[in-house]
């Protein structure tokens, strides 16, 4: 993202910085919300339950967005102790990237509902874009099934029994180097997240409705 400054590409920069904004706020806002549907009140409690930015954004991660192209917001805190049913981890760390996916889908179409009635400007195709991209690229990211992301509660569900702990201790013991690693070899310049974006493009057609 830094590289749109050098550019002198200043609107386009705070077009994108808006939209991260609002798609890591959905995001973490995903998880609070089905947090506390499944009988969780820890992020309620901790002021985690709301759309405000202020409450989900962490500076230094998204610091490191604009400078690296990697970051992170602030971890909803939750308590697994306190879900009504076994299977409510799984929807609460699902939540995250189906928001991610839902605000692309109401974006997106939105914009072609106001295209067709000849509503729009260029700014507002810039930046539906870039949120609906932005989204998508996040739902994607974190459906990568290596701690911290959320795919890493997600993947055992899919998995046979018996590989279920192996892939937890894993996750507990190797998952952060080994998304680390992953996030080091890419800014080194190997494609290691190059299939990210392009699939994020891909999906764009796919969520696009309104004829």
């Amino acid at each position: 993202m830094i590289f749109l400054l050098q550019n002198g590409e200043f609107l386009l920069f705070g077009l994108l910085i808006v939209a991260l904004i609002i798609s890591l706020t959905f995001h973490e806002f995903g998880h609070a919300f089905v947090a506390k549907a499944y009988g969780d009140d820890t992020a309620e409690r901790a002021g985690r339950l709301t759309l405000n930015p202020v409450a989900h954004i962490d500076l230094f991660g998204l610091l490191l967005v604009i400078i690296v192209g990697f970051g992170y917001a602030k971890p909803v805190p939750t308590n697994p102790r306190n879900f009504r049913t076994p299977s409510a981890d799984f929807w609460v760390a699902a939540a995250g990237p189906l928001m991610n996916l839902l605000l692309a889908i109401v974006v997106w179409n939105t914009y072609l509902v106001l295209d067709g009635s000849g509503l729009t400007t260029q700014q507002i195709f810039i930046f539906c874009l870039l949120l609906a991209q932005v989204n998508l690229l996040l739902m994607i990211f974190n459906l990568i099934p290596v701690a911290p992301l959320d795919g890493h509660y997600l993947l055992p569900y899919f998995l046979p029994e018996r590989m279920r702990p192996i892939v937890h201790d894993f996750n507990r013991r190797f998952g952060p180097y080994a998304l680390l690693s992953l996030v080091v070899l890419s800014l080194m310049g190997l494609p290691i997240f190059a299939w990210l974006s392009t699939l994020s493009r891909t999906l764009l057609p796919l969520i696009s409705w309104v004829g």
